[in-house]
């Protein structure tokens, strides 16, 4: 009985299919190893905007007034500077978008009201130098604070004008009142891995 083996086309298309069904299969690979690292990407994107937005509902139940010029909570459009308590004195924190980042700066505890003023400046002029080590999140867009006072919400403003830099938000009915709470509407830049507007409103503790 004679044995046939098997001729040099049919081997050739026999590698031909193996090659095609080869690419497809790798191209699948690719794909769920892509839709991975999106996942992911996104999940750490997501954990790290929780991380923010507890350390400001943090920030914001440690607020103290320090009875001076210094308000506990000011926002001036671009900055959100806070006085908070500190196991030895008070802390000057400051938060700033700049640059589609958020960036955050916080003061070693201070004893005295010109302290607290010379921490703010340096605070700001740390972040007008961009260190890297202050970035907290990536990939927004804008933002911008309600202040609720009364029974409703209303734009934070500073006073503006007046030569006061520590002044607080506006307030038409008690301007040295502080905020019973705080509302941040934050946009998302495009490619950040978020989408839409995310508000969330912080309860204000001032001591």
């Amino acid at each position: 009985m004679k044995v046939r083996g098997f001729t040099l086309v049919e081997v050739l298309v026999a590698l031909v299919v193996m090659a095609t069904m080869a690419a497809m299969a790798w191209r699948g690979i690719d794909a769920l190893v892509r839709s991975r690292e999106i996942a992911q990407a996104h999940l750490a994107q997501t954990a790290r905007l929780q991380t923010v937005l507890a350390q400001w509902e943090v920030d914001l139940h440690a607020l103290q007034d320090s009875h001076s010029t210094v308000q506990p909570i000011a926002f001036d459009g671009g900055n959100l500077v806070l006085t908070r308590q500190a196991p030895t004195g008070l802390q000057v924190v400051v938060w700033t978008l700049r640059e589609g980042s958020l960036w955050r700066w916080e003061s070693p505890a201070q004893r005295t009201v010109q302290d607290l003023e010379d921490q703010r400046q340096r605070g700001l002029q740390q972040l007008d130098q961009r260190n890297p080590a202050l970035r907290a999140f990536d990939g927004v867009a804008g933002w911008q604070f309600y202040c609720y006072w009364g029974n409703a919400w209303s734009n934070c403003q500073s006073t503006g004008g007046n030569g006061n830099d520590n002044a607080g938000p506006v307030n038409p009915k008690t301007p040295t009142q502080p905020p019973a709470g705080l509302r941040v509407a934050m946009q998302f830049a495009e490619g950040s891995g978020l989408t839409g507007t995310l508000t969330r409103e912080l309860e204000v503790t001032v001591r």
